[in-house]
């Protein structure tokens, strides 16, 4: 049976990608508005293209060595010949994803602003539209290169379900490895041009935002697409096919010793779950519109009616579905499911209350401008952490139900097999998800291009209107997606213990007790380590953003005309700076993430690695949650001043707004969302180098 349930996981993933491409068409077919629209929304698309590019020329690189590293561990009998394969495959699938949505994106934003000339509806169904070719994407390579795999290994090798398993996990790694790759070079380049040209332009010039005489505004709306749509894609399908993965292979180990259920079946439910989540997705999406008014309230709404149709589908198909495979004595898997589903909703509504500005925390924020930068900083810092408590409340509520409703405190490994399904059940409406959040660089794009073709105000007001809300629902996405991290990555720890038990045999001595020295020395490497990865984000945002306001100062100095608008500015430049500075700072950060627990396993031991995991999520989960709604609520108490709030915009307010959102750019675009991918990337490197661990450590 699991064979034919395996199908239908490949037939999801078929389903999802048609889904997508039906978008695609569907865009497509929309006007792209007038020749200096279309000329607007190259630049921007070549740009976009050009980075990707040399992007993945350097990846080439990284991946052909991590193959050859691979490869000698598989010669040396480390791994099986099959690892260094899925590794590629996940990497490859994640980069295909962020390429094919940043393709629709840069194709859609002109469009859109096109649209909104004749109803916000029409904008926002483009938008949308455009934000579901990167939400159906994900989840339908996703599922493709899972379901492949599996059943090649399982029809054609005829592999014992936990090498099946185990296998699958390292494609995992490839996709984190992408992602983070992807997430902090995208995240250095977008927040390096937005930072230049909010600071000179805005700032010093006084001249509105994506006014054509700033020569950083091409730049910045490509930013938005290689950080918001391909990093962000690629994040998101890494943590997608993680918690699929991690679920796998604990349902082996969870039904190791129950005669009453194949162990197989318990593989297979994730991917079934992750298949119906395509199917409720799809439902969701079809629901999504909305009337003519701006205000945020109506909009949310629009979205929430989509999201909510789909989260309610899987509630209610999952019942049915644990019932049919494992049985009615299993039935408490199903509100380990329900329960990782709630979270995943709870999540993105409080990330939404300290986001925001249609509630209280952002408009309190937006007020402290009155008093000057300073003030706003310091109550974006505050908001920030006070953010933490209550996602940190929700997943542990999840964590302790999700356990006990399947009978971990009987069998401890049925439980945490119900954590990593309450993982695979909060991202499993990531389709709809995704695409809400995708959504929002396209209506950013379009409100640059409205502003610099020259278009109505009514047009930009619609535009600002779906941008605003999009920074919304960006917010929540990155909530969305720490919180499933959170999850996954305690999973992830758990399949390394089982392992290194399976690695070692009777050399192995697991004392995961922080009185172990070497435990408690991971844990404060692994605390420290998130830390020590925002820093390296942060700093090479500055570094690259020093270069663009050096470069747009001097633009506005040399170039004679320019800020009379009787001059083009030079943006090509600004382009290349960008390109260069995200490309070279992108890669000590990542490497960073991969060594740290190889060198951590071979002086520390197993048990240094257990230590390093522990302190890595939960500190890395803080941290990325107070960077992200810190520089979430920072944006939008700018765009509520900027809505006429306080002043409005060009008052010393909006200035203050202004600087401090160029502080959060980076906290929620860069550092934020990609510490969430390192707190994984580090579980699944250590599970493929256990072997290596335990034959060669020095405590």
């Amino acid at each position: 049976m699991d064979n034919q349930l395996a199908l239908l996981t490949l037939c999801g993933s078929v389903i999802a990608i048609l889904f997508a491409a039906s978008r695609a068409a569907k865009v497509m077919k929309f006007s792209e508005g007038n020749e200096k629209m279309q000329k607007i929304s190259a630049s921007i698309h070549q740009g976009a293209m050009a980075y990707l590019r040399r992007q993945y020329r350097i990846l080439l690189v990284f991946f052909a060595g991590m193959f050859v590293i691979l490869a000698g561990m598989a010669a040396c009998g480390f791994l099986t010949w099959f690892v260094p394969f899925a590794f590629v495959t996940g990497g490859f699938f994640s980069g295909l994803s962020g390429f094919v949505g940043m393709q629709i994106a840069t194709r859609a934003n002109a469009r859109t602003a096109a649209a909104c000339q004749n109803s916000l509806n029409r904008g926002l169904n483009v938008a949308f539209s455009a934000g579901s070719v990167m939400g159906f994407t994900v989840v339908g390579l996703g599922l493709l290169d899972i379901s492949i795999w599996y059943l090649l290994l399982r029809l054609v090798f005829k592999l014992p379900v936990e090498d099946i398993t185990s296998t699958m996990l390292t494609f995992g790694m490839g996709a984190s490895s992408m992602a983070l790759f992807a997430r902090v070079g995208g995240g250095i380049y977008t927040k390096a041009a937005d930072v230049g040209a909010d600071l000179v332009g805005k700032v010093e010039a006084g001249i509105p935002e994506d006014d054509p005489r700033n020569p950083a505004v091409i730049a910045d709306n490509v930013g938005d697409n290689v950080g918001d749509v391909a990093g962000m894609g690629a994040d998101l399908y890494e943590s997608y096919v993680g918690s699929i993965l991690s679920a796998c292979a604990l349902g082996v180990i969870a039904f190791n010793k129950i005669e009453a259920v194949d162990r197989v079946n318990a593989v297979v439910i994730p991917m079934i779950l992750a298949a119906v989540g395509v199917l409720a997705s799809i439902i969701g999406s079809l629901l999504v519109r909305t009337g003519e008014s701006t205000d945020q309230n109506t909009l949310l709404k629009a979205l929430r009616r989509g999201t909510n149709t789909s989260a309610l589908i899987i509630a209610v198909i999952s019942f049915p579905v644990v019932w049919y495979i494992l049985g009615k004595d299993f039935i408490g898997f199903y509100f380990a499911i329900l329960g990782g589903l709630l979270a995943g909703v709870l999540i993105g509504f409080f990330t939404e209350y300290f986001t925001s500005d249609t509630y209280r925390p952002t408009r309190d924020l937006a007020e402290k401008s009155l008093t000057g930068s300073a003030t706003i900083i310091i109550g974006g810092l505050s908001l920030g952490m006070l953010s933490t408590m209550v996602p940190v409340i929700i997943i542990a509520v999840c964590v302790m139900a999700a356990y006990a409703f399947s009978g971990g405190f009987i069998e401890s490994t049925r439980g945490l097999y119900g954590i990593a399904l309450a993982a695979v059940g909060m991202l499993s409406t990531l389709g709809i998800t995704l695409a809400t959040d995708a959504y929002g660089p396209v209506a950013d794009n379009a409100g640059g291009i409205a502003e610099m073709a020259g278009l109505d105000k009514e047009v930009r007001k619609r535009t600002d209107a779906l941008d605003s809300l999009g920074n919304t629902t960006a917010a929540t996405g990155k909530g969305f997606a720490i919180g499933s991290a959170a999850l996954t990555a305690l999973a992830l720890i758990a399949s390394y213990v089982e392992k290194i038990q399976q690695v070692g045999g009777d050399m192995v001595s697991l004392d995961m007790s922080i009185m172990n020295p070497t435990v408690l020395v991971g844990i404060f490497i692994g605390a420290c380590l998130p830390f020590v990865f925002a820093a390296l984000t942060m700093a090479s945002v500055g570094r690259a953003a020093q270069s663009i306001v050096i470069e747009v100062r001097r633009q506005f100095k040399e170039i004679a005309g320019l800020m009379e608008g009787k001059t083009d500015a030079d943006y090509a430049t600004c382009v290349d700076i960008c390109t260069r500075a995200s490309l070279r700072e992108m890669i000590l950060p990542t490497l960073l993430a991969i060594i740290t627990p190889i060198i951590t396993g071979l002086i520390l031991g197993h048990n240094g690695v257990i230590g390093l995991l522990a302190g890595s999520t939960s500190s890395g989960f803080l941290m990325a949650v107070f960077m992200s709604n810190a520089g979430g609520a920072w944006d939008n108490a700018k765009k509520y001043i900027e809505g006429g709030a306080h002043g409005g915009k060009g008052g010393e307010p909006h200035k203050a707004a202004v600087v401090g959102d160029t502080v959060g750019d980076p906290f929620k675009d860069t550092s934020g969302p990609s510490i969430n991918i390192l707190i994984k990337l580090l579980s699944m490197v250590s599970i493929v180098f256990a072997a290596l661990v335990v034959q060669y450590h020095i405590f």
